[in-house]
């Protein structure tokens, strides 16, 4: 996690030296709107370096699920910079379209952009494959900028040829106005993630339904209820009450239960699992919490 950061910073500001170069030559601001996002990608991308070293910390005294929640409070964090940044889009593209400007060499602006296009390729699959094994949304949000940036890199170069080669002044206001709605459409999408975190939403049906199958596959399992179950960066606790046969040793349930926490846990590595044992048929368990 902590190299997925350190590596999105470096593409961030190398991409911001190259499309500010080329906005200075072309003028276009489809190419101001792609270099506005790179800007704010590496400042999320900045972000992200110290809020994953945060999230990593290990548990402590005050804290003792763990700094997990401070990726999705980076996230938050990345998207108002995002929706600002798509505003100012929106407004030159205005502008732009009501006092249509030439572009000038628009062919360093294709360039420029092609090798943007291969620098953020290599990006984003490097992510997405951090993104496989640690499921941390930090990296997941920072991702999602840059796969929106593989779109608008082809839309400035489509509004570069139509402008500069073919003469058409209002493709590049138009196509700024594309860029915009793909920005603002990523920063809710990071919102929306991060807030099923910090609200601590519940894992899929699909996935709660995977935990119960492990638990009736066990023969000695008689049932379960109160399964609960939440996101903290790239934590996942699960916890539930397991029922048992009542006459059971101590040890023997104890048994019992570590084995199903273990099989749990190999269907999701890197979760924690806290099982309760209930003696079968003493408690009156209400039908929401024996779903």
């Amino acid at each position: 996690m902590k190299r997925a950061t350190y590596a999105a910073v470096a593409v961030a500001l190398t991409l911001v030296l190259m499309k500010a170069g080329a906005f200075w030559l072309t003028g276009s601001v489809a190419m101001l709107g792609t270099l506005l996002d790179s800007l704010l990608d590496g400042t999320a991308s900045l972000v992200n370096l110290f809020a994953v070293r945060f999230a990593l910390e290990p548990a402590d005294r005050d804290h003792r699920f763990g700094h997990g929640k401070a990726e999705a409070l980076a996230g938050l964090g990345q998207s108002v910079f995002i929706f600002i940044s798509a505003g100012y889009i929106t407004y030159e593209s205005a502008s732009r379209l009501i006092t249509p400007e030439p572009l000038s060499r628009s062919l360093i602006g294709i360039v420029v952009t092609v090798l943007a296009i291969a620098l953020t390729l290599a990006l984003v699959a490097y992510q997405r494959k951090v993104v496989r094994e640690t499921n941390s949304l930090a990296i997941e949000a920072d991702s999602i900028h840059y796969r929106g940036d593989l779109l608008m890199n082809l839309s400035v170069i489509a509004a570069l040829l139509l402008s500069g080669v073919f003469g058409l002044a209002w493709a590049d206001p138009i196509f700024g106005f594309v860029i915009a709605g793909f920005i603002a459409w990523s920063a809710l999408q990071i919102v929306r993630n991060a807030g099923d975190q910090l609200m601590d939403k519940e894992m899929s049906e699909e996935d709660r339904d995977r935990i119960k199958q492990v638990v009736a596959a066990h023969e000695e399992a008689v049932g379960m209820h109160d399964l609960r179950t939440r996101m903290s960066g790239a934590n996942l606790f699960i916890q539930f009450h397991l029922e048992l046969d009542g006459s059971l040793s101590l040890m023997k349930a104890h048994r019992i239960t570590d084995d199903i926490e273990k099989e749990i846990e190999a269907l999701f590595p890197g979760s924690e699992v806290l099982i309760h044992q209930d003696p079968a048929g003493l408690e009156r368990v209400p039908k929401l919490l024996r779903t």
